[in-house]
């Protein structure tokens, strides 16, 4: 592709920083780099007409890990990591929040539950012995009880009687939360370019060259947002998890309302707007799910109705409106990876599922690594 004199010199000339990815992470650390260095000249490049992997695909769940998640957490990590994870992913929500408003991302606290099915009877006395447990580990963090039982108000079927209830956690308005992020950051004076997939970069002693499908050009510093399609580029300990969601169309005298985990944080639900939506399944096929394909396959959107039909609302006639998927970027940590891994180059990925939570603060700290 050829440019105009004027593209090349508003666009790709004396690029001090340029972004790979334009989703919570690429965006809030486009917004912090500004900040610190408001004459540098910033591009974020976006492979999608739209943030590409989770950022406008997610469900809207602002919250930190239920209690089975937590719980199975700590067979893998330290008690002292698994408060870090926690308190950094409600430090990233405040952060989200203070950065764009509560009402331009339709942020609303209504609570969190998670409910076991009556076949997981394992699950959920675990769960249940483990709350006090979990309570006082957190203490430190919310300076109150963040959990406690209470009874199945929502009518759901084939589920044990109790549910645990989480008063901290909300939900929000994902369309809205990108579109007040982009605004802000295109005010703020940086350049965005969708539709332009990064194949390949290299490294020199005082600049990067970025190879993209559709030009070449040169930038000092290159920060790398992509999470689950990371691996396309660099070699980090992460890979790609495919998450599969649908959403019904509205639903009268709807009576749910906050956000629902199942079996391990695996399914989660909310409502929205008088619908439902629904998500989750991947460990139905954890290998077929490990992708960067976008997609929809039969035995997670027939399990999601299934679960529709016989647990969350099975006395409700409903009819699915939209269905759609987004890529998350997992490992065996749960820790982000934030470091730099050239002279020149620096990544932000790895947010497990929490990218609501943690991407703005993944995004400030890969910016705050340029000294």
């Amino acid at each position: 592709m050829k440019f105009s004199y004027w593209e090349i010199k508003s666009w790709f000339n004396n690029v001090d920083y340029t972004i790979i990815g334009s989703g919570i992470v690429g965006l809030s650390c486009a917004l912090e780099l500004k900040k610190r260095f408001p004459k540098s000249k910033i591009l974020v490049l976006e492979r999608g007409i739209l943030p590409q992997g989770a950022s406008t695909k997610n469900a809207g769940f602002a919250c930190f890990g239920s209690v089975s998640e937590i719980l199975e957490d700590l067979k893998t990590h330290s008690q002292e990591e698994v408060i870090d994870l926690v308190k950094e992913r409600k430090e990233g929500l405040q952060n989200l929040r203070n950065s764009l408003s509560d009402t331009k991302i339709g942020f609303q606290q209504l609570g969190g539950y998670e409910l076991f099915t009556k076949e997981d009877t394992k699950l959920y006395d675990e769960s249940i012995v483990g709350l006090e447990e979990i309570n006082k580990l957190l203490k430190s963090v919310f300076r109150e009880d963040v959990f406690k039982t209470v009874p199945n108000l929502f009518r759901f079927k084939n589920i044990q009687n109790n549910l645990i209830f989480n008063q901290f956690e909300g939900q929000l308005d994902t369309g809205n939360m990108i579109e007040a992020l982009l605004l802000k950051v295109q005010l703020a004076g940086v350049k965005i370019l969708n539709n332009v997939k990064v194949e390949a970069f290299e490294e020199f002693l005082d600049n990067i060259i970025v190879k993209t499908d559709c030009f070449e050009f040169k930038t000092q510093k290159l920060f790398i947002a992509t999470n689950g399609f990371a691996q396309q580029l660099i070699n980090q300990p992460i890979k790609p998890a495919r998450a599969q969601v649908l959403i019904t169309k509205p639903i009268q005298n709807l009576q749910i309302k906050g956000t629902f985990h199942l079996d391990k944080g695996f399914y989660y639900f909310r409502n929205i707007d008088n619908r439902l939506l629904f998500g989750g399944g991947r460990n139905l096929d954890m290998t077929g799910e490990e992708t960067t394909e976008m997609g929809e396959t039969k035995l997670i959107q027939n399990k999601l109705e299934e679960l529709l039909e016989t647990v969350i609302i099975p006395e409700t006639t409903f009819e699915v409106d939209y269905s759609w998927s987004g890529i998350m970027g997992v490992g065996n940590q749960k820790k982000p990876i934030i470091k730099q891994i050239g002279d020149h180059v620096f990544c932000g990925i790895r947010l497990g599922g929490m990218g609501i939570a943690i991407g703005s603060s993944v995004g400030m700290r890969m910016a705050q690594l340029l000294e």
